[in-house]
């Protein structure tokens, strides 16, 4: 053999070497304890000798849950951050509040119906009711696919998560929990009252399937849990006075407005949003020579042509309150839409998200 065959077969062994050892370190194993800092919700007790192997808890945040099955977006070009086609119900309910996702591991020989069936039990219990339920096929988008995958079909997974917004390390039992193969999904939304109101809960049960890395939870069933309670939003936004609006126009040529506020997935302005309105009103009628561009912004979730679209409809309902119930003339307003494409922060925190749905002034002349 000679010397460059030797290294280069030396070389080889190396690396399958490295890539054994890396994946012994990182390989899924039978979880016997939840992972630190993990609880059930005190809305909803969990499958007797299941573990918590993935958590996260939002103080406040928007959160939609289906009420029937998801069917393909009508435009067919239309994407998900994962380049599959969107798929999305044609009911749905649009939340905000204090969110928790739990993932559970559940004991052997458990199927999915038997851990979904068990969790209807704890919702009847507390004197809630399941408002929407579909299995396999039925529930609709890719039944085998979890939240990884692209250039497919969007799964009812990615609906709630993606694999890019898990905190969970790379091959650790959370995210071989989301993120592999699956098989005979069961789902349920279901409502718990509340002397708040309605607290929502969505669960979705299915086998997972791996040989490979995640290999010790083969057929496992998994439970991925959502619970969104009913919070009123802590209101700390200071609204920004018309003559700081001005100053920022005339040192920065823009402003970004955190008192413009929609509703989740939609262009319609909220109530609550007439003060921040009544101010840029305020600038407009003093100062008559100004024009100023409305520009709508969103974070990353959602494909790239939706959130365009979203974005621009936002500052179009911006620019026609503006003219429709203040008198501010259509010459001097123009709105766009920028989508995700100028963050002013990380999308990969819930807070960063916050700060990037803006709706941002520049000065046109």
């Amino acid at each position: 053999m000679s010397k460059r065959i030797f290294k280069l077969v030396q070389a080889s062994l190396t690396v399958i070497v490295m890539l054994t050892s890396a994946q012994a370190l990182a390989e899924a194993t039978i979880p016997t304890a939840d992972i630190d800092g993990a609880a059930d919700s005190p809305l909803l007790k969990r499958y007797e000798g299941s573990f918590i192997v993935s958590y996260e808890k939002f103080a406040y945040t928007d959160f939609a849950v289906p009420l029937s099955p998801l069917k393909p977006s009508a435009d067919e070009d239309e994407r998900d951050q994962m380049n599959n086609r969107v798929f999305r119900p044609d009911k749905q309910v649009e939340l905000e509040g204090a969110l928790t996702r739990i993932v559970y591991v559940l004991p052997k020989q458990r199927s999915p119906l038997e851990v979904l069936r068990n969790f209807e039990d704890v919702v009847g219990q507390a004197g809630g009711e399941v408002v929407f339920e579909c299995k396999r096929e039925e529930c609709g988008g890719d039944p085998r696919a979890a939240s990884s995958g692209g250039g497919g079909e969007m799964s009812l997974t990615k609906f709630f998560v993606y694999e890019s917004e898990l905190k969970d390390a790379a091959y650790s039992n959370g995210q071989c929990a989301l993120t592999q193969d699956i098989d005979d999904q069961r789902y349920f939304t279901a409502k718990l009252p509340q002397p708040d109101g309605d607290a929502y809960v969505t669960v979705q049960t299915f086998s997972l399937i791996d040989e490979l890395y995640c290999k010790a939870l083969n057929g496992r069933t998994i439970a991925l849990v959502h619970v969104l309670e009913p919070k009123a939003r802590e209101k700390k936004m200071v609204v920004v006075e018309a003559a700081e609006m001005a100053q920022s126009l005339t040192t920065q040529g823009s402003i970004s407005l955190y008192g413009i506020l929609f509703d989740f997935d939609k262009a319609d302005i909220k109530p609550e949003s007439r003060p921040a309105l009544d101010e840029i009103a305020k600038l407009m009628k003093a100062e008559p020579e100004l024009g100023i561009i409305v520009v709508g912004h969103t974070d990353n979730k959602g494909s790239f042509d939706y959130n365009i679209d979203l974005s621009s409809r936002r500052a179009t309902s911006v620019k026609n309150e503006l003219m429709s119930a203040y008198g501010i003339a259509a010459d001097r307003l123009t709105s766009a839409g920028a989508g995700m494409m100028a963050p002013v922060a990380s999308n990969d925190t819930d807070e960063g998200r916050a700060r990037n749905r803006r709706v941002e002034l520049v000065k046109r002349n």
